[in-house]
């Protein structure tokens, strides 16, 4: 007897309607746009990878959950009803509502980094960087070699390399280091995940020198698929099981909930330490909102507490990253080079091998996002040397080792005929990809360019 043919385990009961520009349209926007995907008008996009932040698909429990919000000012319902979920589930007993990942960083660091800092991870991502530099300290990427080698199947390229972390401490000192973050899953290296043994491992190195231990946690429910299907020793474990042992070797933790919690706004910080906590709680109060809510309503926390519950179910995760290793697959299929294995929210094609005529200091991955929107109305975003951002001391540039087009796919909003349409775009610029040249920057912003920066074609 044949197997069963898969089918997502959810049924729609809500459309929204899409609307496809010719191209010459598409050609016209892009260019008004100063060739950056951040200025188009979402309307003006067919299927929108920008990113999976806040982009996702609500159930009817979320929904619910939002109708029922308590909006008292102080100790509403909802705010409890969201950290009992993030104590029951991650094991923190304290919790900081923040508006989104970015203020939850801005809180934290606020808190602990100070000017001449370093801060070791794997990766950090660019909000993450940005927050970290702006405070005139140093994000030090300590992640394994596995990354550079763009097809090189490593189940766990997001991994810190221990060597690398351990020459950092005695390079700089444990007495500069105020923290060491690790992203579950490593967005910026191909939204690679993180195992259960690198966790068990770096948290053994922190606590040997005393040093706390932050997981960026955007995507960990993601994060611990992976660690249940590819790691020995978990493939009989819940996802929920495999989360609060992740987070069992964490001192604290930053959630962007727009990602894995599936919700539209939303963040939190979760900590063990309460001087810490009580420390975060002031700049909490001033940036973002009393501790009980810190920027966000009612209705949203009580959502978000009930999309953690959904993300860290094994079904949900499984239709999710099945559907991203799809366009992988249909992708690869074609010959374009992308990271591989696929990541949990994304493809990353590689810019580099894409488009070796136009270096890095002319941005292929821009120039590969601009393409695809051109042709098929898809935007992306790049995760390369625009990203990287030019050197806080030098002012030069610095290409990263990794030049990506990185394709984000909401949670549950896109079927698989729409992947189709993401694939077919990219053949056609593969087809004709040693005409394209690069752009150049015609201006930026001195921090966290590639948001706002223009550009123009060479």
């Amino acid at each position: 007897m044949s197997k069963m043919p898969y089918a997502e385990p959810w049924r729609v009961k809500m459309v929204e309607p899409l609307k496809m520009l010719s191209r010459e349209e598409r050609v016209a926007k892009i260019k008004a746009a100063s060739f950056n995907l951040f200025n188009l008008v979402a309307e003006d996009v067919f299927i929108d990878l920008l990113t999976d932040s806040g982009t996702g698909a609500m159930s009817d429990h979320q929904w619910s959950a939002l109708m029922m919000g308590d909006e008292s000012y102080a100790g509403s319902k909802s705010f409890l009803a969201m950290k009992e979920t993030i104590t029951e589930l991650m094991g923190f007993p304290y919790v900081l509502p923040t508006h989104q990942g970015r203020a939850a960083e801005n809180v934290l660091f606020s808190a602990t980094i100070k000017q001449g800092d370093i801060i070791p991870g794997n990766a950090h991502f660019d909000t993450t960087k940005g927050h970290i530099e702006f405070r005139k300290a140093t994000a030090v990427d300590c992640t394994i070699e596995v990354p550079e080698a763009i097809s090189k199947n490593h189940p766990f390229k997001g991994n810190i390399d221990i060597d690398k972390l351990e020459a950092c401490i005695a390079q700089y000192g444990k007495e500069k280091i105020p923290m060491v973050i690790h992203t579950v899953t490593c967005n910026t290296g191909g939204g690679q995940p993180v195992s259960m043994q690198n966790l068990r491992e770096v948290a053994a190195v922190c606590k040997k020198h005393g040093i706390p231990l932050v997981f960026d946690s955007a995507r960990f429910a993601e994060n611990a698929y992976f660690i249940k299907t590819r790691e020995d020793g978990y493939q009989n474990k819940s996802i929920k099981e495999v989360v609060k042992e992740m987070f069992s070797y964490a001192d604290g933790m930053t959630m962007s909930a727009k990602k894995d919690a599936i919700v539209n706004i939303g963040g939190f910080i979760a900590l063990r330490d309460e001087k810490v906590y009580q420390a975060c709680c002031t700049f909490g109060i001033i940036f973002e909102g009393f501790v009980t809510y810190g920027g966000m309503s009612g209705r949203d926390m009580a959502a978000l507490a009930a999309g953690l519950r959904e993300s860290t179910e094994y079904d949900y995760l499984h239709a999710r990253i099945s559907q991203v290793e799809y366009l992988g697959k249909l992708i690869t299929d074609l010959g374009i080079p992308i990271v591989e294995p696929a990541g949990g929210h994304a493809i990353y094609v590689d810019a580099k091998a894409f488009f070796p005529q136009i270096p890095q200091t002319h941005y292929p991955a821009q120039v590969l996002g601009v393409a695809l929107y051109e042709e098929a109305g898809v935007r992306g975003v790049e995760i390369g040397t625009v990203l990287a951002d030019r050197d806080p001391i030098s002012r030069e540039e610095r290409p990263p080792k990794l030049e990506l087009l990185r394709l984000a796919i909401p949670r549950r909003v896109y079927t698989n005929n729409h992947m189709q349409i993401v694939a077919w775009g990219l053949q056609q610029i593969w087809e004709k990809r040693e005409s394209y040249r690069g752009l150049k920057i015609t201006w930026e912003a001195p921090i966290m360019r590639h948001f706002t920066a223009l550009f123009e074609r060479l």
